[in-house]
């Protein structure tokens, strides 16, 4: 299958932080995705642009915290984050970007 538009789409960017490197020592990578994007396109999506066997999906939504900006309260957007489980074997190196 090839890429297509629409995949990069679904993949917004990974997430580099301290709970995802550990997640990478269980072969799982975290990214960033949109808010409407479904587990099997997210799947779909991983599978085609890396070229790696998907074994499961889980996702999570971070509700934005309410913050001050330059005095005024304003609200961060919601975050839809996908743990991207890989079959043995499988590796994307986030790290050097895409």
């Amino acid at each position: 299958m090839s890429a297509k538009p629409e995949h990069y789409d679904v993949i917004v960017k990974p997430i580099i932080t301290e709970k995802a490197t550990m997640a990478s020592e269980a072969n799982a990578v975290v990214f960033q995705v949109a808010k409407d994007a479904s587990k099997p396109q997210i799947k779909e999506a991983v599978e085609t642009l890396f070229g790696v066997k998907v074994k499961a999906v889980n996702t999570v939504v971070t509700k934005g915290k309410t913050k001050k900006f330059r005095g005024r309260p304003g609200v961060r957007s919601d975050v839809k984050k996908a743990y991207v489980t890989l079959e043995e074997g499988n590796t994307i190196d986030v790290s050097t970007g895409l």
